[in-house]
C-alpha cells in the first residue's frame, strides 16, 4: 500500500476540503492510502491585519509549498482562490476539483432575518468591499479575519452586523442554513478560482491515479480566470474579480471586474469565447478592461 501524504491548512474548512481528496483516493485508487498532514501557514497566524497590509504573497501556501518541496508531503490541497498566480515550476498545479457554489453570500447573526444597513459588515477583501459599496451605499466596513467558524463566532457576539463569506466554504462546512442572501455573480463578481480546489504536486512525480478526480469544466474555468488575474498582476490586495462559466461543449463566458488604481474607478465587462482557448480568453478580457481606461 503506497501512502499519499496530503498537505493542508489546519482550519476545519481546509481539513474538510483535503478530506474530499483523501476519501477519493482511499475509495477509488487501489494500492494507495491517503493521510492528512496539517500545517499552520503565515496567513493563519497573522489575523490582526488585512491581507494587503501584510505585504506578502502566498500567505496561505508558503509553508505547504515547503513541506511539499522537502518531501514531507506528496501533494497539497488548496482553496484555489488562495493560490498565487506564479506557482513554482517544480510544484505545479496538477488538477482541479469540481466547482462548488462560487457565489459570495451575506450572513447575519443568529436570529436576525434582515440586514438594515446600519451595523458594519465584517469583511477584509478589497474586491468584496468595492462591490459591497455599490450594493449597500454608505455601508461601514469592519476588518474581520480568521477562519470561517471564528468569524461566525464574532458575528454572533455582535462584533459586526453581517459578514460576507464564500458560499462554497459554508456549504462544505454544513452551514448552508446560515446564508441570508446570495450575491449573484453579476452583482458581486467572485475571486478567481472561488469554489474550486487546486491540487498541487511535484513535477517529478506521477499523479495519474487522480485523473478521474479532476474536473474538466472547473479546469477550463480555472485556466481562464487565472490568466485574467495574471495579466492584471492581481493578488489579494487588488480589488479584481473574475468568473467564468461553461456555456456548452465548445464555448465559455467570462465576466471580469477591474479596478483602475490611477483613476480610482472600476469597470466590468464580459466575453464569450472558445473553451479550447480558455487562458487566451481570460487574457483577452483582462487586456480589454485595462485598455478601456487608456
Amino acid at each position: 500500500m503506497k501512502k499519499i501524504r496530503i498537505g493542508t491548512r489546519k482550519s476545519r474548512l481546509a481539513v474538510i476540503q483535503a478530506e474530499i481528496v483523501a476519501k477519493y483516493i482511499n475509495l477509488n485508487c487501489e494500492g494507495y492510502e491517503a493521510e492528512l498532514v496539517k500545517v499552520i501557514t503565515t496567513g493563519d497566524q497573522i489575523l490582526s491585519k488585512k491581507l494587503d497590509e501584510i505585504g506578502e504573497k502566498g500567505l496561505f501556501v508558503k509553508e505547504l509549498d515547503l513541506a511539499l518541496k522537502n518531501g514531507v508531503t506528496d501533494l497539497s490541497v488548496h482553496s484555489l482562490k488562495d493560490m498565487p498566480m506564479d506557482v513554482p515550476a517544480e510544484l505545479p498545479l496538477i488538477g482541479f476539483s469540481g466547482r462548488e457554489d462560487a457565489r459570495d453570500v451575506l450572513v447575519l447573526p443568529e436570529g436576525v432575518t434582515e440586514y438594515d444597513g446600519r451595523a458594519p459588515v465584517g469583511c477584509s477583501s478589497n474586491r468584496r468591499i468595492l462591490q459591497l459599496q455599490d450594493i449597500y451605499p454608505g455601508v461601514e466596513i469592519k476588518n474581520m479575519r480568521g477562519n470561517v467558524l471564528t468569524r461566525l463566532e464574532k458575528l454572533d457576539r455582535g462584533e459586526c452586523g453581517a459578514l460576507v463569506l464564500a458560499a462554497a466554504g459554508l456549504k462544505r462546512l454544513g452551514l448552508k442554513e446560515r446564508i441570508s442572501r446570495y450575491f449573484q455573480t453579476d452583482e458581486m463578481i467572485p475571486a478567481a478560482g472561488q469554489g474550486i480546489l487546486g491540487i498541487q504536486g511535484r513535477s517529478d512525480r506521477d499523479y495519474g491515479f487522480l485523473q478521474d478526480f479532476f474536473d474538466r469544466e472547473a479546469g477550463d474555468c480555472a485556466l481562464c480566470e487565472r490568466a485574467f488575474m495574471t495579466y492584471l498582476n492581481g493578488g489579494c490586495s487588488v480589488p479584481i474579480g473574475v468568473y467564468a462559466e461553461i456555456v456548452d461543449e465548445e464555448r465559455m463566458e467570462v465576466r471580469g471586474l477591474y479596478y483602475d488604481e490611477t483613476t480610482g474607478t472600476s469597470r466590468r465587462m464580459q466575453m464569450t469565447g472558445s473553451r479550447s482557448s480558455a487562458a487566451a480568453l481570460g487574457t483577452k478580457l483582462a487586456k480589454k478592461l485595462k485598455e478601456e481606461g487608456i
